[in-house]
């Protein structure tokens, strides 16, 4: 008789012998166990022999035949349980109450116990049935239960829901990335008979090179709603003769292609400001709302910022503002746009733009918004405790690093939040207190000035 096989790596035979082996082999042998090939029994018996008369090392060894043909055995098995899991398509059985799904499926191996506890969970809240030709499995909402093999006659043909099963694929199928080779070896032919895609499939591969050009000489998709109401409100500045270089500097960061966020932002954020400014806030990058309306801090975190500064007689008008990295790095998340920090790549690529917004405003006093702005100056990665609110020389100008308002957005104790907006309060106003102190130009010059305007 077959050996009882236990989680802990130990064998007892129907004779009360007991032989510990490596915990790989039993693992393996609950796969292989699955597999339909007639020899799975003898081959473990020889390998079990083979470990418990001294190779305890034996299953390491790649090359040998046995173990090389078993580990195929226990590939073949978990591939066809995945294959189940991907394949099954239940349907509603006609006229039963209360609702019960049948479907039928034919597996290559012995999986139908093994993937069971699989549907089990997923389904949890329907009664359903899978049919195979030699073993079924049941669900009634509280308990599986296994019995013999059905009949195809046995499952239904067709529901209300095969129709949306082949809209559902039919839209998601891209001819222009059709392999058929690959197609069919993740889904072999052997079940297409079962699903009710399937009869869509030879379709839309016959059309899939009339489609391709299709799309290819289609006009552009209209961007999303949201995004176009935007658009229009922040085209860059067609640069004239008798404009300042920042704003020359801006039209030509619109046609940025430096590095791949191009591909996916809205477009580049310049920095927006008197061209003279005294003043330099700079944060990381732009957020969901500063990438559609091509303005940097307009989002919740410029609200906060416009709040910090009215508080510290900082006067925005009077400020130019910019970002270290100029497009809007994200992660989609639902119909959500999620920040996603910039890397290194993305901040030395960017910082081209940055020196020259410098040279070009020449100020007295730069702020740097958090770590990333501060790495993008200093060209190393900093702590934001060893350099926070502590004046630094940068070049002819002082250099403040401080929290960026996000990061008060992102925390959620009130004493901590407290704690971190008194700090980037205090920040600002030690910049206040740096232009005062400086007389290289004349405190007067800080009259309000109007940001360039676009078109």
């Amino acid at each position: 008789s077959a050996p009882d096989l236990q989680v802990s790596g130990t064998l007892h035979g129907a004779d009360g012998a007991t032989v510990r082996v490596p915990p790989g082999f039993v693992d393996l042998a609950r796969q292989v166990i699955c597999h339909r090939s007639g020899e799975r029994f003898g081959l473990l018996y020889r390998l079990l022999w083979r470990i418990a008369h001294g190779e305890r090392a034996l299953l390491e060894i790649c090359t040998d035949p046995e173990v090389r043909r078993v580990v195929r055995m226990a590939q073949s098995v978990r591939r066809d349980g995945h294959k189940m899991k991907a394949f099954v398509r239940f349907r509603q059985v006609a006229g039963v109450a209360p609702e019960q799904f049948v479907a039928w499926f034919e597996p290559e191996h012995h999986v139908v116990d093994a993937v069971a506890p699989f549907f089990q969970a997923r389904f949890a809240g329907m009664r359903w049935s899978i049919l195979t030709p030699e073993r079924s499995v049941h669900w009634d909402g509280a308990a599986l239960s296994f019995a013999a093999g059905a009949r195809r006659e046995s499952a239904p043909t067709d529901d209300a829901l095969d129709d949306l099963w082949r809209t559902y694929y039919g839209h998601i199928f891209n001819p222009a990335r059709l392999k058929v080779q690959a197609m069919r070896a993740e889904m072999p032919v052997r079940y297409w008979h079962n699903l009710p895609e399937a009869r869509a499939i030879r379709p839309l591969v016959r059309a899939a090179r009339q489609r391709t050009g299709d799309m290819i000489e289609a006009a552009p998709s209209p961007a999303p709603h949201k995004a176009a109401k935007w658009v229009p409100l922040a085209r860059p500045c067609a640069p004239t003769g008798g404009e300042h270089p920042a704003d020359r500097l801006r039209a030509e960061l619109a046609a940025c292609e430096r590095c791949a966020l191009h591909r996916v932002a809205t477009q580049a954020v310049p920095g927006e400001g008197p061209p003279q400014a005294r003043l330099m806030l700079i944060g990381e990058q732009p957020g969901d709302e500063e990438d559609l309306r091509g303005r940097p801090f307009v989002g919740p975190a410029g609200r906060l910022l416009d709040e910090l500064m009215a508080e510290s007689g900082i006067v925005r008008e009077r400020t130019y503002l910019t970002n270290a990295v100029k497009h809007f790095r994200f992660q989609p998340r639902g119909k959500r746009r999620m920040h996603q920090r910039p890397d290194g790549g993305h901040i030395e690529h960017c910082r081209w733009w940055l020196e020259h917004e410098l040279a070009l405003v020449r100020p007295e006093v730069v702020v740097a918004l958090g770590a990333t702005a501060a790495q993008a100056l200093l060209r190393h990665a900093v702590r934001m405790a060893d350099l926070r609110g502590r004046p630094l020389p940068y070049g002819p100008a002082a250099l403040i690093v401080t929290w960026h308002p996000s990061y008060l957005l992102r925390l959620r104790e009130p004493a901590q939040r407290a704690e971190a907006r008194a700090g980037l309060l205090a920040d600002l106003r030690t910049a206040r207190v740096l232009l005062d102190q400086d007389h290289r130009r004349p405190v007067g010059d800080l009259r309000a000035a109007e940001p360039p305007r676009c078109a």
